[in-house]
């Protein structure tokens, strides 16, 4: 069956309809004003019948429910809801346009050039456009909204049409008046009835254009679904800027009287969910998108596990869903009933972060990952307390994050993570796919450099989740209260020096790498400067406030992964070997995973660019 029909409709009656509120727009279609050089360009084009692309409608009643408003111009009190026969989907500018110009008797809100406001009446001077279609651009024209064209910086008037007298004295044409001319052929009749033999004339050859214009017309029939409504809109919205799911559902929900933006954002005397969110410093970055595909998640676990206790079997069965077209499909009941116990998950995701020594969202190696977390929180409840079940969701997320798995296709991560991380949890069987798939290769060690990699600052978190004692304050980040954390917190900082490395030509790409860096103060890496780590312990050691004998410092050091004994002879290539092997031992440990150290001929370009590239070892 056709899901679409294709037909033409009179530009005379698609207007009617827009006035009277038969077609009206969905909600989430944005306000966009067209310029003045465009609605000019738009009113010849039809003058010279020439086509301007097709509208696109979609018949209303169906399952893509949608709030709907008037277009801009038409008084929303005067056309209720419920007569709304169609929505525009592709079209908006073209039909407001025209609606404003042709039906309404009120300037145009539109703007010139440089984006400036103007609000303007559009006329069309008789005698111009009667020399011929090639001279319709300088025919049709717009006043101010005083219907006047001023020069010299507006003190004198050029052209003043104020009134219908001065309108047929200057045979200029009120292009509202276009479409039905009755009134205005009887005050011109009126005022002087030998200017009516041109008058009529263009009528003939100019207004006709406009009242016999065809319009292709697509319309959607009803039973296309939500999201398949959204997916064409966002296809032929090519103009326009692309609209967020957040932005589609909130138009959905809107049409059952919920208002979304002020349930995310809030209200006066209500916090919405977004700022109660950012009360948790790690989840300031979380948007809407990232809570409703948790929502998603959520709700098609639960559809799943009831259609499997059911009975149900192969593709009866849902299946569980983060990506777009399933988040577009979300059912308002499914996201009243979940967005509580989300909301919950979301929080226990940054407790769980600050446990494993995430302090800052900079620190976050996949803003990606929070949302499985939070889904298997929100499932879980005070749960995820329990020391078994607490270690296998710190396995399951250091392995995501250590074996770069969530770079792409995500979404697809999150659905078989969500069902595979609780069957672990419940069954302890199998373990999830992103644990066993998840592998470290000594080698790629030697390519972190980005801070932007998730491996980078998964480690960079490593070494403080072990207990890092800063050089200078002697602390470790977890004993920092917040009075100190600015002054104190943790940075990553070269530990052989760069101008030390440089001053022995070892090369960047070298004394970049993660294995030459740790987390410390802005204190200590001052005191640090350019010197080799020989003089810098002295230094840091012999310091009033640090004051520390070698067994102390060396015992702070070994907290980095750091041997002492080869920072104290200055001995650069052995030192970096044996933090290679304390690195790795940590990231063993944490993974739940012994390596095999398998050498790899991989190019050196192709490791100066891979910063996020996973090596990984079967």
């Amino acid at each position: 069956m056709s899901t679409f029909d294709s037909t033409k409709t009179s530009l005379n009656d698609l207007l009617k309809d827009i006035v009277s509120g038969k077609i009206q727009l969905p909600d989430f279609q944005r306000g966009w004003v067209w310029d003045d050089e465009h609605i000019r360009s738009l009113l010849v084009s039809i003058a010279r019948s020439f086509p301007v692309g097709a509208i696109m409608l979609l018949e209303s009643g169906g399952d893509a429910r949608f709030k709907v408003r008037p277009v801009e111009g038409i008084d929303a009190n005067k056309v209720p809801p419920e007569i709304t026969e169609s929505l525009i989907l592709d079209g908006q500018q073209r039909l407001t346009s025209l609606t404003q110009v042709l039906k309404l008797d009120s300037p145009v809100d539109t703007q010139d050039s440089k984006k400036r406001k103007l609000k303007r009446y559009y006329y069309i001077d008789i005698e111009r456009a009667l020399e011929g279609p090639e001279h319709y651009e300088e025919a049709i024209f717009g006043v101010d909204e005083a219907r006047t064209i001023r020069e010299n910086f507006g003190r004198d008037i050029k052209l003043d049409l104020s009134t219908p007298e001065k309108e047929y004295e200057n045979q200029c044409f009120p292009c509202s008046q276009i479409l039905n001319s009755d009134k205005w052929e009887e005050g011109l009749m009126a005022y002087d009835s030998t200017k009516f033999a041109l008058y009529m004339k263009f009528r003939v050859e100019v207004l006709t254009m406009f009242r016999t214009y065809d319009v292709p017309v697509i319309e959607l029939k009803k039973e296309n679904t939500k999201e398949a409504v959204c997916l064409v809109f966002e296809k032929v919205n090519t103009g326009g800027v692309p609209l967020s799911v957040f932005e589609l559902i909130t138009a959905t929900y809107a049409a059952d009287g919920v208002n979304l933006r002020d349930e995310w954002f809030g209200t006066s005397g209500v916090e919405g969910i977004r700022p109660y969110l950012a009360r948790q410093k790690m989840l300031r970055g979380i948007e809407p998108t990232d809570f409703f595909q948790g929502l998603s998640l959520l709700h098609t676990y639960q559809k799943r596990k009831a259609d499997i206790a059911a009975g149900k079997g192969g593709k009866q069965v849902t299946g569980v869903s983060a990506k777009r077209e399933s988040v577009l499909s979300l059912p308002l009941e499914a996201y009243q009933q979940w967005k509580d116990s989300l909301k919950d998950g979301f929080w226990k995701a940054a407790k769980f972060l600050r446990k494993e020594s995430f302090f800052s969202t900079s620190d976050l190696p996949y803003r990606t990952q929070l949302v499985p977390l939070a889904t298997l929180l929100a499932l879980l409840g005070d749960r995820w307390l329990e020391q078994k079940i607490y270690d296998k969701l710190a396995r399951w997320y250091w392995c995501g994050v250590l074996g770069e798995l969530y770079g792409s296709t995500v979404e697809s991560r999150f659905a078989l993570d969500l069902q595979e991380v609780m069957k672990w949890i419940e069954t302890d069987e199998v373990e999830p796919t992103t644990v066993v798939d998840a592998n470290f290769q000594s080698a790629r060690l030697d390519t972190l450099r980005s801070r932007n990699s998730a491996a980078y600052k998964g480690i960079n978190v490593l070494i403080q989740r072990s207990g890092a004692q800063d050089f200078f304050w002697k602390s470790t980040i977890r004993e920092l209260d917040e009075t100190d954390w600015e002054e104190c917190k943790l940075d990553i900082h070269h530990i052989f020096p760069r101008a030390w490395c440089e001053e022995r030509q070892i090369p960047p790409k070298r004394y970049n790498s993660i294995l030459n860096k740790t987390p410390i103060s802005y204190k200590a890496n001052r005191m640090i400067g350019g010197k080799a780590p020989s003089a810098y312990l002295k230094q840091l050691q012999q310091h009033k406030s640090v004051q520390l004998d070698d067994e102390a410092m060396d015992l702070i050091l070994s907290t980095h992964c750091l041997d002492p004994q080869y920072l104290r002879c200055d001995d650069y290539d052995e030192f970096i070997e044996r933090r290679r092997a304390l690195c790795l031992n940590r990231i063993s440990e944490v993974m739940g995973k012994d390596f095999v150290d398998i050498e790899e001929d991989i190019p050196e370009d192709e490791l100066d660019e891979a910063d996020t590239l996973a090596l990984y070892v079967a």
